[in-house]
């Protein structure tokens, strides 16, 4: 059951806001869990905005070099290796090669790839 105060718009209307609605809510939580937005640092909504910007910025960054270079490693051990290697001089693949697990280690893959590229 949806409920709602927007008694003019027909019931498969309302389904397909809270459809769209929810696809917003897992892409907010993907944010909170991989690209560590834990509280915003300022309380105005132009401190909120930016920092949710930067916040996508990084994750289409991450998406564009992933598809760029054609590497198997998701998003999240991408943002995982870029943050412990980010200052020194190595190419991304050369990093992203030498960390990645042997075929008997056991790898989670994460359940939410909201925007596959």
């Amino acid at each position: 059951m949806f409920l709602t105060n927007q008694f003019a718009l027909p019931a498969l209307t309302i389904c397909a806001l809270y459809k769209c609605r929810w696809q917003v809510e897992l892409f907010f939580k993907w944010i909170k869990q991989h690209l560590r937005i834990k509280r915003f640092y300022g309380t105005s909504e132009n401190a909120v905005r930016t920092q949710i910007w930067i916040a996508i910025s990084v994750y289409v960054l991450v998406a564009i070099i992933k598809k760029q270079l054609k590497l198997d490693s998701s998003l999240h051990t991408l943002l995982q290796i870029l943050s412990l290697t980010l200052f020194e001089k190595l190419p991304l693949q050369q990093v992203v090669a030498e960390t990645a697990p042997e075929k008997n280690d056991i790898v989670f893959h994460n359940q939410l790839d909201l925007f596959e590229f």
